[in-house]
Order: structure tokens, then C-alpha cells, then sequence
């Protein structure tokens, strides 16, 4: 008797791959065995999705039913693992799996992994560092050298782990897969698993001698120099990522990236906010009452601020665009100065007498 696969899931013949994907993992988790589940049902929902979630099973079974398997032992494999089916065995989809229970190897004892995880185990380690600047280097931007200790990639064997001159060969324990294959029994039923190759350490390449420099690995530790284009407009506590500049990869993996961390060490004058700058300036009595013109500083130069007559204590006043350059947009921030009118602590007579007959 055919089976029906949708029924099993619990969808609509005409359901998409992400409805019938959704599906399967909210009934393997109602049954995973590991919970406590039913694990014959886990068997039916693993198999119902091996076939409607593979787009030409699925199509072969819309048009023929659940008997278009029979006859096809030893199918191709499904998420890195091959179909095994003497002896009550069947494909599972590990990838899926485990995304849903973690480590799913673990709970029946193997290891191994897909290959896309061991590529990203030896991607190289990202680095991150404190790059120190003063107010007008995070201001106006610069190119700066920076010098630090990371694991490069070794010039004597240009990576590959092998002694200049000497035979590198395939490894005969794993034909140069670097995988070696077994049958794994478990309450599901018969699984071929993989597992990385024990002699080439999953290389699938076996050295006849090292490289004395690295030691086989491919990488090692040396003191690098840089050159950092920082961004003006760059604010304390940013970071500036720069991909592939972290630690080397091994055996030709993907270097790691390598993060900036902004410091600014504050100014004396100036007090940054987003990319305005506030400063303050004091003025005499007599100009906050009569008016007059003072100088004032910016990050681009000394300028005149007119002070009109009957200036108040307090009284700030703005300057357009003569901020920060905005890193992320465009346009340039404002600066904000504000005056505080400065009061003399002691008057000569002739000083307070003229004040007296002043009526104000």
C-alpha cells in the first residue's frame, strides 16, 4: 500500500518546502526519542520528509506513490550522509536535526560533523584591538600603521605543511577523502556516519616530512605591520572591520577578520556630541553689555564670533557646519559655543562710581 507522506505531516499536497520543513521538525520534536517520543513515529515523519523535502523525490512521488524507492538500494546520500537500507536502515537529514536538538551526534553516540562545519572550524580565529587616536585624527580621518602579533600564513611551505622538496601523498586509509565511513547502529535503526580520518587528520594527504618551520600546521606566530585607513568622522567606541586581515587559516581556510576598536583621547577644548562640538568662551562685562567681536577656535582654524549688545550669561550660540564630517551620511555637524560673562571680583572707586550713575 502506498503511503501518504502528506497525511503524515499533516499538509496540503500543494504545501511549499518551507510548510513541509516547519512540519517535520514541530512533529520531530513532539517525538524525538531522546524526549521521550515514540520513536516508530519519529521513523515515519524521518521518512515522509527524506521524500518531500527533496524536490525531485517529492516530484517522483507526486507522480508514482511511495513505491518510485523500491529498487533504488544504496540512493544517493542526503545532507552528507548515504543511504543505507538492508537490514531496516534509512537516511536522516543531520543538518536539519541538528539545528534542532544541538548535538544530535552525541545522543547516539558519533561524532563527525558535516564538512561545511570543519571548514568553519579552521577558519582562522578574528582579532580584535584597541586602536588608540587623538580628537583631530578621529575628526579628520588618516592613515595610520599599527603593528601586532598574529598567526600568519607560513612562508618556508607556503601554508601546506610539508617540508619544501619532500613527497606529499594521498592517504591510503581514507583514499584522500580525509573521511572515514562506518555503519552506526541506534534505536532509529542502521546510520552511515563519517567521522575525520584518524592518520591525515581529515587533510587526506599524508607529509613525509613537516615543515620545520610550522611544524605541519601550516601557520605560525610572527609580528605583522598594517596600514589602517581611518574614516574621518569616527567616534569613540566604533569599530573598524577589516575582513581577512585576522589570524591565517590552515591548509588554505579562510583567514579571520580583524576589529578596531576607536578610542579618542579627549581634547582640552573641544567636547564632542555625535558630531556637533561644544565649547565655551568667557566675555567681559562691557562686551556683554556694549557688543563686540571675539575669536574663537573650530577644528579648522580660529574665526571672529560677533557678540551683540546685551549679551546674557549663558547665551550659546551656533556655528553651521563647523563640526565633524557624519561618517554615515552626508553633511558635517555644528559646533555650539556658549559664553559665560565673566564678573570682576574687585572695582576701583572711579569703576564704582560710574556703575552708580549708570541707571541699569
Amino acid at each position: 500500500m502506498s503511503k501518504d507522506y502528506y497525511n503524515t505531516l499533516g499538509v496540503s499536497r500543494d504545501a511549499s518546502p518551507d510548510e513541509i520543513k516547519t512540519a517535520f521538525r514541530k512533529k520531530a520534536h513532539e517525538h524525538h526519542p531522546d524526549k521521550g517520543g515514540d520513536a516508530e513515529k519519529f521513523k515515519e515523519y524521518n521518512e515522509a520528509y527524506q521524500v518531500l523535502g527533496n524536490a525531485e523525490k517529492r516530484k517522483q512521488y507526486d507522480q508514482f506513490g511511495s513505491a518510485f524507492q523500491n529498487g533504488q538500494a544504496g540512493g544517493g546520500g542526503y545532507g552528507g550522509f548515504s543511504g543505507y537500507q538492508n537490514g531496516g536502515g534509512f537516511n536522516v537529514d543531520f543538518e536539519d536535526l541538528s539545528e534542532m536538538f544541538g548535538g544530535f551526534g552525541d545522543i547516539f553516540g558519533f561524532g563527525g560533523g558535516s564538512r561545511e562545519s570543519s571548514r568553519r572550524n579552521s577558519r582562522g580565529q578574528d582579532l580584535e584591538f584597541n586602536l588608540p587616536l587623538d580628537f583631530m585624527e578621529a575628526a579628520f580621518g588618516l592613515e595610520k600603521e599599527i603593528t601586532f602579533s598574529k598567526k600568519i600564513k607560513c612562508e618556508r611551505c607556503e601554508g601546506k605543511g610539508a617540508e619544501p622538496g619532500t613527497k606529499i601523498e594521498t592517504c591510503t586509509n581514507c583514499n584522500g577523502s580525509g573521511k572515514i565511513s562506518r555503519i552506526q547502529r541506534t534505536i532509529l535503526g542502521n546510520i552511515q556516519t563519517q567521522s575525520s580520518c584518524p592518520h591525515c587528520s581529515g587533510e587526506g594527504k599524508i607529509y613525509a616530512h613537516k615543515c620545520s618551520r610550522c611544524n605541519g600546521i601550516g601557520i605560525h606566530q610572527d609580528s605583522v605591520k598594517l596600514k589602517v585607513r581611518v574614516p574621518a568622522g569616527v567616534n569613540n567606541g566604533e569599530s573598524i572591520r577589516l575582513s581577512g586581515q585576522g589570524e591565517a587559516g590552515q591548509k588554505g581556510a579562510p583567514a579571520g577578520d580583524l576589529y578596531l576598536r576607536i578610542k579618542v583621547q579627549p581634547h582640552k577644548k573641544f567636547v564632542r556630541e555625535g558630531y556637533d562640538i561644544r565649547t565655551e568662551e568667557q566675555i567681559s562685562v562691557k562686551q556683554a553689555i556694549l557688543g563686540d567681536k571675539i575669536e574663537v577656535n573650530t577644528i579648522n582654524g580660529p574665526i571672529n564670533l560677533k557678540i551683540p549688545e546685551g549679551t546674557q550669561s549663558g547665551t550659546v550660540f551656533k556655528l553651521k557646519e563647523k563640526g565633524i564630517i557624519k561618517l554615515h551620511s552626508r553633511g558635517v555637524g555644528d559646533q555650539y559655543i556658549k559664553v559665560t560673562v565673566k564678573i570682576p571680583s574687585s572695582l576701583s572707586k572711579k569703576q564704582k562710581n560710574i556703575l552708580e550713575s549708570l541707571d541699569i
